[in-house]
């Protein structure tokens, strides 16, 4: 007889599925989950038929608006989001890279303005698919893996 795990069901919240694994605290400090008072769930290196291993992250009644969401898309595209209402699932999407990235990455140049001035980072999203992308101010190009948060 085998024995299985379970998460507890949410009654209302918020349930990002389909993390990568290397990707789930990221997405845990992009959305400042650390600083929340809700009951917050975090599964990691789940077994998944479709990506081998995942992560799946619970905040029990939290509901982010679109952009928090879409900045997830910086460090783990194609994760699947579920808006969840009385224990059902009622709204079903993906998230998806915003074309404009704010105050939340750092400039790899350590020349440019934003690593020596007191002021916002902002970079512009070249290649939605590959995760590419271009600081503002001094226009240097950064690669999804080369990516670090601020």
């Amino acid at each position: 007889m085998g024995k299985e795990l379970q998460v507890a069901a949410l009654e209302n919240g918020t349930a990002i599925d389909h993390i990568p694994s290397d990707a789930v605290f990221k997405v845990v400090s992009l959305l400042q989950l650390q600083k929340l008072n809700n009951r917050i769930t975090i599964g990691n290196n789940l077994k998944s038929n479709k990506m081998g291993s995942k992560g799946i992250i619970k905040v029990s009644d939290k509901f982010f608006r679109e952009d928090e969401l879409n900045r997830i898309a910086l460090v783990a595209p194609n994760v699947n989001l579920n808006i969840i209402r009385n224990f059902e699932v009622v709204e079903k999407k993906k998230v998806v890279l915003p074309d404009e990235i704010v105050e939340i990455m750092k400039c790899n140049n350590p020349k440019c303005i934003t690593n020596n001035e007191p002021m916002k980072t902002r970079f512009h999203v070249t290649d939605k698919e590959k995760v590419e992308l271009q600081c503002h101010y001094c226009e240097v190009k950064i690669k999804k893996e080369e990516v670090v948060l601020l």
